[in-house]
């Protein structure tokens, strides 16, 4: 095979402990997926379906590199969330099979340019301006869920120059990750290196360049990027 362009950089993963790394095949994110951030964010968390976003991969940042401030916005918001890694894919997975397909689990940020994807809500277009740009996706190291099980509870929280702006707990997730896999699988035909964000608690807020920011979630690991 001769290519006529150098191809693309393949997006990874680097695994925790380990040389190896995840290689990833797409990014979905879940909105409105904690309740308090649905009414944050005007919607109702007792009525609304799951709905779904795609990043590209090459959006990743990872081994705790700096989130460059995006062109064309002046309100970058953070949204910390659980990464959960597909190492199996397929359609229309079954819910009591859908933990079958989990490799791992990661810290990640759903960085969004808020003003664009607000423009973007009130023209009733797509959100790739105000998600998928480049850097808009900081990931920690991944941890196999071999090594610490299939976390469904324990805190989450995100702090921004030392002080909490985003706390919650895995078990406030409307849509649980089993849930998550068996609908996004009827929609899509999901693939190993496939990469779900599953939602982020309320208190997202803007950032500002020299902003240092830490996320944690119990007993997956920790985040750090700094806002350049």
């Amino acid at each position: 095979m001769s290519f006529v362009i150098s191809p693309p950089k393949p997006a990874v993963i680097p695994v925790r402990g380990s040389d190896a790394v995840f290689p990833v095949h797409r990014i979905y994110c879940v909105g409105r997926n904690y309740a308090a951030h649905t009414i944050e964010m005007g919607g109702d968390p007792d009525r609304e379906e799951p709905f779904f976003f795609q990043k590209n991969p090459d959006n990743l940042v990872t081994g705790g590199g700096d989130f460059p401030y995006p062109p064309q916005s002046s309100d970058v918001h953070h949204e910390i969330e659980m990464a959960v890694a597909l190492s199996k894919g397929g359609k229309d997975i079954p819910l009591d099979k859908a933990m079958e397909h989990v490799w791992g689990y990661g810290v990640a940020l759903d960085m969004t340019r808020r003003d664009l994807q607000g423009v973007a809500k009130k023209a009733g277009r797509p959100w790739e301006v105000g998600k998928a740009f480049e850097h808009s996706a900081p990931c920690s190291d991944l941890v196999p869920a071999g090594e610490i099980g299939h976390p469904d509870k324990g805190a989450i929280w995100l702090k921004v120059n030392g002080e909490t702006r985003q706390e919650g707990d895995l078990g406030q997730m409307i849509w649980k990750v089993p849930e998550m896999i068996c609908y996004l699988s009827g929609l899509f035909e999901l693939a190993p290196g496939d990469v779900i964000l599953s939602g982020t608690p309320s208190g997202v807020a803007a950032v500002s360049r020299g902003d240092v920011l830490h996320g944690h979630i119990d007993g997956v690991g920790e985040l750090h990027t700094k806002v350049v």
